[in-house]
């Protein structure tokens, strides 16, 4: 055989974002607890290798679904990764084959995009622990998850820009016009005056107020919205042009 062939195997890792209850992006990072591995490597996006009868996007919603407990989940492929060096680490390589029983000599992966409400209930049965870290907070991971973070934040964005009705798998179903900004804020490069916002929103039809404003806050109560996903499909607009 010639020793340039090695074996290779293909997984998917998944950046998963939500919107928490102060307003803040989070990113969902898994543990998993495995002999002989420092604890603080232990920390990762969920993902899998791709099973022999499965097609990589069935692979990266099955990630989800075992995380989540939802069978679709909005998902978006955005990159693959092949740098031979990706996974040169001596700790990377050992957990590698302590998960997967195999010797992996060079993996390749497919990073998909996806988000999901904080309130939604995670199921960590898989993983040691699951949990929300603050995109301004993420700790230094294995592999080069860290850059497949950084790039999925850039996916986003575009992805907000062709589909803006994609924010609003993020809020909840009710949301003030606060919550909405400071979301766009944190995922759009382009700042908008809060105010300039308020009008802009105020021209949209698929985005409803209601006759239900909020309560036991210490400041100003808002009014809270509702998103109306047939209305926008009728008259889609760029939030900001």
């Amino acid at each position: 055989m010639n020793s340039n062939f090695i074996q290779t195997y293909v997984s998917v890792d998944c950046v998963v974002f939500g919107f928490d209850h102060e307003n803040r992006l989070n990113i969902l990072l898994v543990q998993k607890y495995l002999d002989e591995m420092p604890v603080e490597r232990s920390k990762r996006l969920p993902g899998s290798l791709i099973l022999s009868n499965e097609d990589v996007d069935d692979a990266a919603q099955r990630v989800l679904t075992e995380l989540t407990g939802i069978k679709k989940m909005v998902l978006k492929q955005f990159k693959c990764y092949a740098d031979p060096k990706r996974a040169s680490n001596e700790d990377d390589i050992k957990w590698m084959g302590m998960e997967y029983k195999q010797q992996i000599e060079r993996i390749i992966t497919v990073a998909y995009l996806s988000i999901c409400k904080i309130d939604h209930k995670i199921n960590s049965a898989k993983y040691d622990t699951v949990d929300w870290c603050t995109i301004d907070k993420v700790p230094t991971l294995p592999f080069d998850h860290n850059k497949i973070i950084t790039e999925s934040l850039e996916e986003i964005r575009k992805w907000i820009e062709t589909d803006f009705s994609i924010i609003f798998e993020l809020l909840p179903k009710k949301f003030t016009i606060r919550q909405l900004y400071q979301l766009y804020n944190a995922l759009s490069e382009k700042k908008i005056d809060i105010k300039n916002f308020h009008k802009k929103i105020a021209s949209f039809s698929y985005i409803i107020p209601l006759d239900e404003m909020e309560k036991n806050v210490s400041h100003r109560a808002a009014r809270f919205y509702k998103f109306d996903a047939k209305v926008y499909r009728k008259n889609y607009n760029k939030l900001i042009k």
